[in-house]
């Protein structure tokens, strides 16, 4: 039996904070207390040292890049990245090359992962105009969701069809995760700057292109199709202070039809970092104001928004050096997201214990993951120890994503994770991802 005893930390759990111990038996938590005593010589002790004990994060939006486009990173890097960063279970979606829009390629995916990955995993169905037949297929017990691409994006993953969209709302009981963006909105923005600027369009203008009216036109859309077909809907990276009207915190996270997703990006930055980070922070939906910004960490506080996510999507440098219409969107964030709202924590801006809520516990909820989120005996030992006085600095050597670059590179954070544990397995130490691929396939209570 492997087994692992926790000594000496702060357990975070369910809007608590208390000091004690935690018992690891092979892939479980089987005892918490205010002190336990190792039961055998075997067992290993690891002192937390009176530093945060939290749930695993369990990121519900990550683009792992395999199979199709691993030259930018693939689901062993960005699955290293993640543990690195306290994420020990994340949710990929479809939009890889081929798209997971058949069973059979999304089981591909499966079995890549099952042979590679470092930190759990599930991954997305993707729709699109033509594909219900295989998106009702899907196992509700095995797979996250299905993922809807109502902005462009790669292939033939833009649902633009209303008839399609609602008969996919109508006919699922599965949770339906949507980007919303409005293509005829973006397209007629883009025409105008390009009137402007030809094909040299500053980046400045990206929240200005694909601007905030083009999110709430296609996000309002979205939840009146949810209410009309009692569909379960969770929208992915909202960015805008006027989306927020749409969504509310008046009803139980368990009660709720309709859930938000924000992402790091969107609450660290601001349009007025654009001039300094360039393409680095070109995202889709794009960073947008600071009244943006601080409207949407009301919103994540008052629980209007249920989850932080990432939106992990990593390019090469070359990519993002490339002129703004030719760079691609997105970036990595796996390795530095729990950090960074832990620099809010710091900031006076956000608890540690709303953190856990946001990334552990309510993605579990939202998603019906199987024991995992919560520091509980029975769980699955998925746990990260984070030290909030041992500062440290970002920069090239230390980042694991396969793209080798950070959006927060140079920056110091005051908090770092010092162990993270995937099913019972020493994942990652202090800058050191074990050899250890310990992530599991994700199961829903569905």
């Amino acid at each position: 039996m492997n087994t692992t005893l926790i000594k000496n930390a702060k357990i975070v759990n369910e809007g608590e904070i208390f000091e004690g111990d935690v018992l690891i038996e092979n892939d479980f938590i089987v005892e918490i207390a205010a002190s336990i005593s190792p039961k055998s010589s075997n067992c290993k002790i690891i002192d937390a040292e009176g530093n945060y004990l939290i749930p695993g994060a369990i990121d519900d939006q990550v683009h792992f890049r395999e199979p199709g486009l691993t030259h930018k990173g693939d689901i062993e890097s960005e699955s290293k990245a993640a543990v690195a960063g306290g994420i020990t279970s994340f949710i990929e979606q479809p939009n890889t090359i081929p798209n997971a829009v058949t069973q059979d390629i999304l089981e591909e995916k499966y079995q890549i992962a099952a042979q590679k990955s470092h930190a759990n995993y599930s991954f997305m169905m993707g729709g699109t105009n033509d594909n219900l037949e295989e998106i009702l297929k899907t196992n509700p017990r095995n797979v996250a969701g299905i993922k809807l691409f109502l902005g462009s994006s790669t292939g033939n993953m833009l649902v633009d069809n209303p008839e399609v969209l609602e008969k996919i709302f109508s006919s699922t009981k599965m949770l339906i995760a949507v980007h919303c963006e409005d293509e005829n909105t973006i397209k007629n923005n883009l025409e105008k700057y390009k009137e402007q600027y030809g094909d040299n369009i500053p980046v400045e203008c990206h929240p200005l292109i694909r601007s905030d009216e083009a999110c709430y036109v296609s996000s309002s859309k979205a939840i009146e199709l949810a209410k009309k077909t009692g569909a379960r809907l969770h929208v992915f990276h909202l960015s805008t202070a006027k989306e927020m009207d749409l969504f509310t915190n008046k009803i139980p996270l368990e009660e709720k039809q309709i859930t938000a997703e924000v992402c790091i990006h969107h609450l660290w930055f601001s349009d007025e970092d654009y001039k300094i980070k360039g393409n680095l922070i070109k995202w889709n939906p794009a960073v947008k104001t600071a009244n943006d910004r601080k409207v949407l960490w009301e919103a994540l506080l008052d629980d209007r928004i249920d989850v932080i996510a990432t939106d992990h999507a990593p390019h090469t440098l070359e990519e993002k050096k490339q002129d703004y219409l030719k760079s691609p969107s997105g970036g990595p964030l796996v390795q530095h997201a729990v950090v960074a709202m832990f620099e809010a924590y710091h900031q006076g801006k956000i608890s540690i214990e709303k953190i856990v809520e946001k990334m552990c516990h309510n993605p579990a909820k939202i998603f019906k993951i199987e024991n995992r989120g919560f520091i509980k005996v029975g769980y699955f030992a998925d746990l990260v120890i984070v030290n909030t006085g041992l500062p440290w600095n970002v920069k090239k050597e230390n980042i694991i994503a396969k793209c080798g670059w950070s959006p927060f590179e140079g920056y110091n954070f005051k908090s770092r994770i010092t162990h993270t544990f995937v099913n019972g397995e020493l994942a990652y130490q202090n800058f050191k991802v074990k050899d250890v691929k310990a992530g599991k396939r994700l199961l829903f209570n569905r």
